[in-house]
């Protein structure tokens, strides 16, 4: 019989992105796998992709707010209905471990879970806890941290650092397959610009107003964000996408020579993964886009990063940043080249099977 585990995390895609990399591990082990998340939320467009697999679970769920808000008095109610959800939900599964990337849809199910006496692991991507987490964490039996500063910031004696869960795809990511997507040489320079797909304007913008100064010295690719492409704005060496699939990502990271991107914490694990030079603009308003100021920060301070505060922002700037960044390319390449990367979704599985007992039921029955 497999073992059983559920996922939860949501809001944003990137409290599922980690989710779907140790989903994928999870089935290649034969675990019974479920998610439980917000009933319109993105982490079930994300899990389509397994609903042959993985067995969603849909609860209501209220959104955690450091501001006031009406919306706060009704959705106590609705996170109320979702632990009773949880509860009720957890008692029929009988898991044998919960796995939380954060957001606000996971503060009922970690909580149905302390009461089913479940064992709970919680993962931080972000330099500092967010909310969801910070109520999260007196309930979990550990946490997870992508950064090492988290650890001690946590003051806490469940963190532990694992560092990013990675994508399988960035192993295998090619030069010459992202030059090809493109239709660039390997003559010329490249620079990819990441403006996301929330806050993307201003980014887009400056692109717009600078792009043939730019073009003089790279080949640029620009991700602009749904809905965002500017289809009148056409030169050679330049292309511009909505969006890049998580297939072709790799190949068009592995064959740029600086980034440009959001201060996102899965977006930097990456570029840092693959010892990419990144100028970061981080958002600074509010809840965790607050938290990209820390994280950009934190990479300029241990020299792996640039950057340009979007105040600051301005055509001379934003360029003069950029040429600086190739400039200096190989110093922040020096820098990143002891990062150890990619053990983290083997930590977390390790971790995982530890608290949920599997490793010693497949001790008892012979499979190791």
């Amino acid at each position: 019989m497999s073992t059983s585990i559920i996922f939860t995390g949501g809001g944003s895609a990137g409290h599922v992105s980690g989710n779907l990399v140790l989903i994928s591990k999870c089935l290649a082990e034969d675990w019974d796998i479920h998610y439980i998340g917000s009933e319109q939320g993105i982490e079930r467009k994300l899990l389509s992709d397994y609903k042959e697999e993985v067995t969603y679970h849909p609860i209501p769920t209220g959104k955690l707010r450091r501001y006031f808000d009406w919306k706060n008095v009704t959705d106590v109610f609705r996170i109320m209905k979702g632990i009773f959800q949880s509860y009720r939900l957890l008692r029929n599964i009988k898991p044998s471990v919960i796995f939380s990337k954060g957001g606000f849809v996971s503060v009922p199910v970690v909580i149905g879970a302390k009461l089913n006496k479940v064992p709970i692991i919680i993962y931080e991507p972000d330099l500092n806890l967010g909310l969801a987490n910070k109520i999260s964490l007196p309930f979990a039996t550990h946490l997870c941290t992508n950064f090492l500063d988290t650890v001690t910031q946590s003051a806490s004696l469940k963190a532990v650092h694992v560092g990013p869960l990675l994508k399988e795809q960035f192993k295998f990511a090619d030069k010459q397959r992202g030059l090809a997507f493109c239709g660039f040489t390997s003559v010329k320079p490249v620079l990819l610009i990441m403006g996301g797909s929330q806050g993307a304007h201003s980014i887009n913008q400056m692109v717009n107003n600078v792009l043939a100064e730019l073009i003089d010295k790279f080949q640029v690719v620009h991700i602009c964000g749904e809905g965002k492409v500017d289809y009148h704005l056409s030169m050679s060496g330049y292309k511009s996408y909505e969006f890049i699939t998580s297939c072709e990502l790799p190949h068009l990271l592995a064959m740029a020579d600086v980034v440009v991107s959001r201060a996102g914490s899965n977006s930097m694990m990456e570029l840092l993964s693959m010892q990419k030079p990144m100028l970061l603009i981080p958002h600074t308003n509010g809840g965790s886009r607050s938290g990209q100021l820390a994280q950009a920060q934190y990479f300029q301070q241990i020299g792996f990063a640039e950057m340009l505060l979007e105040k600051e922002m301005t055509p001379q700037s934003f360029v003069r940043s950029i040429m600086q960044l190739y400039e200096n390319r190989s110093t922040y390449k020096d820098k990143m080249k002891p990062y150890e990367n990619g053990r983290g979704a083997h930590k977390v599985m390790d971790l995982i099977k530890q608290v949920s007992g599997k490793d010693l039921t497949m001790i008892k029955i012979g499979k190791v």
